[in-house]
């Protein structure tokens, strides 16, 4: 059995604020902070932009290019309801397939804490191999909505970079890929 390849991740900070240096960005470096302790991730780029649409999403398709290898990139800030929150704009404008299921699953996890996990309009989807998450921008909404996935992006990133063949069947035989077989 070969060993898992580590996660090649990106961080990005939809701030106007952070960006013009009027405050110091906290939730990038908290994201940073938990992809390495939680998932053992490699942090290969982070950057700080204003909240406009069309820097975000040139971001976006910037990182998710083949020769960049990154599997994920996670967005933290512009999800809420202010005027100028176009994070889930912008990521809708150039993923590929959009993946509902994971943001769903997140602000469930996140009900719990607080009912407030509904306001964030945050959105998943993919752009060839790199799985984008776009997460709200305090802290502590950033690290609570990316810790409720931790579970799961390990198999999610491995099944994009083609590495799973997801039977789930007891005794299923490997076609490509390695065989996961469903407890569930």
């Amino acid at each position: 059995m070969t060993a898992r390849r580590a996660i090649r991740a990106a961080v990005l900070t939809s701030s106007d604020r952070c960006s013009r240096g009027e405050t110091e960005d906290l939730s990038g470096p908290a994201l940073r902070e938990l992809l390495v302790r939680g998932l053992g991730a490699e942090v290969v780029a982070s950057r700080c932009v204003p909240d406009e649409q069309d820097a975000l999403a040139a971001c976006f398709r910037e990182w998710s290019r083949r020769e960049a290898g990154i599997d994920l990139v996670l967005s933290t800030g512009g999800t809420g309801l202010a005027p100028r929150d176009v994070t889930p704009e912008a990521a809708r404008s150039v993923i590929e397939r959009e993946h509902p299921g994971l943001m769903e699953l997140a602000r469930l996890r996140c009900l719990p804490k607080t009912p407030r996990t509904y306001l964030s309009r945050g959105i998943a989807g993919t752009i060839d191999r790199t799985l984008i998450l776009t997460l709200p921008g305090s802290p502590r909404g950033a690290v609570e909505m990316l810790e409720a996935l931790l579970d799961i992006l390990p198999h999610a990133i491995e099944t994009l970079r083609g590495e799973v063949q997801d039977d789930g069947r007891p005794g299923a035989e490997a076609t490509s890929g390695r065989v996961i077989e469903h407890a569930d």
